[in-house]
């Protein structure tokens, strides 16, 4: 037999029931620690001579059944889990990087990475620039003698734009430089940097690994030699872990990550063209739109489009606030990927610790809404758009006194 289909993967790589006395779910270890037969046992695995779990700040065998399914799909070598998607953010940022370097971001990125390349610079002197990496000149001009990391989100959120990652990472190598990328909104399913050319993977895996909105962690895939040394240095020092417990969620929840994928996709695609024609909508921005600024560079590197929708509303943040406030099936919160369809305003949520011109900059106005789309019939998601649409309309118009 070849080499089994990602659908085969997510759902058997990583555990073997045979080896847990022909358990089908994979078994719960919801311990601390781990006893030795011997001191000398003790010894040797602290040294680093044998394998064999020791403390569960330092592994975890149900954390491992975890890593090896994540590292499987996103065709990695070795993965590690955090406590969330920040903690594997952090970490990497941290390994990767020393006092007196350069990080180049793309134009974009979430509010809380922001936020720690922010406490990187002023704590560290770890410096970072933003750019669209639009063209390979353009990132080449971006880079410095102290680049030591290339970070990229892509989709970009909340703005939705994409960076080619094949030709960011051509340029990186030439230069020597490691390229990180958030793949958060696309899941493994939808997009794999490592097979573009690109070192590490990040996921807050709260969101589509999950899938279910009740567990916050995160994962990063990479290169053995560097992971395995940020499992034992910075991952082990400052602690950000995940607990078995969520680890064996995630677990459970990634068996279902292609269907489900397949159904956010599939109503974003139906909600999005809904949205472009609506009369109160200024803007839809979707990677699936043939419109959209990066639609080649999405066919190219995504199996689908995605389920995030950003659109901009006619008006600013109190037509966009007026408009969310009238949604009832729709929940106003500010995650992604869960089975429910949540909408946010991303300058004044997400983004609020963006300074106003860096979001402008970015290309996050006042009136846009980001709207993850949940695996509702879509018919029901659009209805409540609808009705909220027209619920403003008539408030607007009693105001005004225009019939």
């Amino acid at each position: 037999m070849g080499e089994k289909r990602f659908e085969t993967k997510v759902i058997h790589s990583g555990y073997k029931s045979d080896e847990f006395r022909g358990s089908l779910a994979p078994p719960l270890f919801q311990t601390s620690t781990f006893t030795f037969d011997t001191a000398e046992q003790g010894e040797r695995r602290f040294a680093g001579e044998e394998e064999g779990f020791i403390y569960s700040r330092l592994g975890n065998p149900t954390v491992a059944m975890l890593e090896e399914r994540m590292a499987t799909i996103e065709k990695g070598e070795k993965a590690l889990a955090f406590g969330s998607g920040m903690a594997a953010v952090s970490a990497i940022l941290v390994a990767l990087t020393r006092t007196g370097d350069h990080i180049l971001c793309s134009q974009g990125v979430y509010g809380c990475t922001f936020g720690l390349l922010q406490l990187m610079k002023e704590k560290y002197a770890i410096n970072h620039d933003f750019s669209m990496m639009s063209t390979r000149e353009e990132v080449l001009a971006a880079i410095t003698h102290e680049t030591r990391v290339i970070y990229i989100e892509t989709p970009i959120n909340p703005t939705m734009r994409l960076v080619d990652l094949e030709m960011v990472a051509d340029v990186a190598k030439e230069k020597g430089i490691p390229v990180v990328v958030d793949n958060t909104f696309s899941s493994p399913y939808l997009q794999n940097p490592l097979e573009l050319g690109c070192d590490f993977v990040i996921h807050s895996a709260t969101k589509y690994i999950c899938g279910h909105g009740d567990v916050i962690a995160g994962v990063a895939v990479g290169p053995k030699e560097i992971m395995t040394k940020i499992s034992m240095t910075t991952q082990k020092d400052i602690g950000g872990v995940i607990s078995p417990f969520d680890a064996w969620l995630l677990l459970r929840g990634l068996k279902t990550l292609p269907v489900r994928m397949d159904r956010h996709c599939d109503n974003a695609e139906k909600l999005a063209a809904y949205l472009s024609d609506h009369p109160a909508v200024e803007e839809v921005i979707f990677p699936g739109d043939p419109k959209h600024p990066d639609y080649a560079i999405a066919k190219k590197q995504m199996r689908k489009p995605g389920g995030l929708i950003s659109f901009n509303i006619k008006g600013g943040q109190k037509e966009a606030q007026a408009f969310i406030n009238k949604l009832k099936l729709i929940k106003i919160a500010v995650s992604l990927g869960d089975a429910e369809t949540l909408i946010q305003h991303p300058a004044t949520m997400t983004h609020a610790v963006v300074p106003k011109e860096a979001r402008e900059k970015m290309g996050i106005k006042d009136n846009m809404l980001r709207l993850s789309v949940g695996l509702e019939a879509w018919e029901d998601i659009r209805d409540d758009l609808e009705a909220a649409f027209e619920a403003v309309r008539k408030e607007s118009t009693m105001e005004t006194g225009s019939i």
